[in-house]
């Protein structure tokens, strides 16, 4: 059984990069999330960790979601459902830093994520709704 999926365009849909954690992309996401939840226990690392495919095949996540976590597509998880909560889990296994996860999700190197961090972040320009005459500038 596949998980549900909204169709409803919400006002953020418009805003660049966003993937508000709302009803919708939790329901999108629950086996993904539960699977990634397995990982705070030793037993669900070894699992895991013996094998990745037949976790995710035991879990009932979606084809996408099974790829995504196999490629380690930070970005295409987020997208699919995944909590970044969550997500922590999986880059904690792979002991890979949240740096390294955000830094992936944006296209950029772990310490490029660290130096545009450091330097003030990501500017706003570009990121706001792409159409301004709903809701933004």
């Amino acid at each position: 059984m596949s998980p549900p999926t909204d169709t409803t365009t919400k006002p953020w849909d418009d805003i660049p990069g966003t993937y508000v954690q709302d009803g919708d992309h939790y329901r999108r996401g629950y086996r993904l999330n539960m699977l990634l939840m397995t990982l705070n226990t030793e037993e669900g690392r070894r699992a895991f960790a013996a094998d990745e495919a037949g976790s995710l095949d035991r879990a009932g996540v979606t084809p996408e979601q099974k790829r995504a976590v196999l490629d380690r597509d930070w970005l295409a998880m987020l997208r699919l459902g995944a909590n970044v909560y969550y997500l922590l889990k999986l880059a904690a296994h792979d002991r890979v830093s949240v740096q390294h996860m955000a830094g992936s999700m944006s296209g950029i190197s772990e310490q490029e994520f660290i130096d545009m961090m450091v330097s003030g972040g990501r500017s706003p320009e570009g990121n706001l709704y792409t159409d301004a005459t709903e809701g933004g500038s």
